[in-house]
């Protein structure tokens, strides 16, 4: 099986510009790149999902470029249904360099920065140079473009996709680019950038795009819905990653183990098989947790991560699960009560939230489910710590 075919199998393939291309990548010696702005200071699993791309395309003998978007980022790439707010020149250095570490460390490929070489271009220089490739007509078709029309779409953000086009073409001219391989909501800037690369300079350059990562209703993995859960360990830790493939959908956890995962097809079907006979001893979540931990983390955090979740599991404490630290402030009378254990861990928005979650069994200290909204903990208690839960998924150790 070729490259492509496996990309196809794993359901990595969604648009193709030229039907060469499945010829091109099993052939090999392409020079690829992917692109993301700079929005945050860590890349998401979202991100992870698409930029595996770089490791499979290389280990098939294709070179990869991650452009990190310094220029890009400054713009913002227009959003279905609203303007991203615009983000300082600082903050964009920063997480460039945050974003750049984490791909270098990861994936050990060249990274380069948009604003490197859009930084001198000169407004009647982008106009002459670039805009006189655009007809507006055509940008106007753009489905993001076209989706925002009604509502109204800022200059700044209608200019994204030149600016995304000259990135194709740049890197074409100067680092030898003929591929581009990016998420499918990307698929309009990336033929505007094939586009480009044609009329500009004759060139032949070619694109496919990857489905997102998501959820069974359709809504991607990303900071924009809901809790990200990031690659950086310090935002979130192993033991969350852990406890957030374990508890992923059963329905997609199949899914989720080609897009996310080197396993090969053999291993993955022998998981599908498990996973179908008996969903409940969650193997294919195991594997999935195991095999992107170890990836981003190394053995170590995951063997860690696991003892932590066995640990909660069985009631124990474990020095590595989330903790919280009380002082002799928030004791009263030496005492604290159940409804401020749940309001101080964050899992209760208020104290009637909190007797909700008490009264609809969901509380629960040291394994025992707590009954009685009354219910306090002493300073002796508290000192040799407990571990409060709410439901299947959150655990805290609270410690004085």
């Amino acid at each position: 099986m070729g490259i492509y075919e496996e990309l196809e199998w794993r359901g990595l393939i969604k648009d193709v510009s030229d039907p060469s291309i499945r010829e091109k990548l099993n052939k090999g010696g392409m020079t690829f790149y992917i692109g993301t702005d700079p929005t945050g200071d860590s890349l998401h699993i979202g991100h992870f999902s698409s930029f595996l791309i770089c490791k499979r395309l290389k280990d098939a003998g294709h070179h990869p470029i991650v452009l990190v978007g310094g220029a890009t980022g400054l713009i913002g790439d227009p959003k279905p249904d609203s303007e991203r707010p615009m983000i300082t020149k600082e903050t964009v250095l920063h997480n460039y360099e945050c974003l750049k570490n984490q791909l270098v460390n990861l994936f050990g490929c060249e990274v380069v920065n948009n604003y490197d070489w859009s930084k001198d271009i000169n407004f009647i220089d982008f106009l002459r140079d670039f805009g006189k490739f655009f007809n507006v007509n055509y940008m106007l078709s753009k489905d993001i473009v076209a989706r925002r029309l009604e509502q109204g779409i800022t200059y700044t953000e209608f200019s994204y996709m030149i600016m995304q086009a000259l990135d194709f073409w740049w890197l074409n001219q100067n680092k030898g680019v003929t591929l581009q391989v990016a998420g499918q909501d990307q698929w309009g800037n990336i033929t505007a950038g094939i586009e480009l690369c044609r009329r500009k300079s004759n060139k032949e350059v070619y694109a496919f795009t990857m489905p997102l990562l998501t959820k069974s209703d359709g809504t991607k993995f990303g900071k924009t819905n809901g809790k990200a859960v990031w690659l950086d360990k310090n935002k979130t830790t192993p033991y969350e990653m852990y406890q957030f493939f374990i508890n992923s959908e059963d329905s997609k956890v199949i899914d989720y183990l080609k897009f996310l995962t080197f396993l090969s097809k053999e291993e993955i079907e022998e998981l599908e098989v498990k996973h179908n006979a008996a969903p409940h001893l969650r193997e294919a979540h195991k594997a999935l947790a195991k095999a992107v931990i170890t990836f981003l983390h190394g053995e170590e955090a995951y063997n860690e991560a696991l003892a932590t979740a066995q640990a909660v599991f069985s009631g124990q404490g474990s020095s590595n699960m989330p903790t919280l630290e009380l002082k002799e402030e928030d004791l009263v009378d030496g005492q604290i009560d159940i409804l401020s254990l749940l309001v101080k861990c964050g899992f209760a928005s208020s104290k009637g939230d909190a007797r909700r979650t008490v009264e609809q069994g969901g509380a629960s200290i040291d394994n025992e489910k707590v009954s009685d909204v009354k219910a306090s903990y002493s300073k002796e208690q508290l000192t040799n710590g407990l571990i409060v839960k709410k439901g299947k998924k959150n655990f805290k150790k609270v410690i004085l």
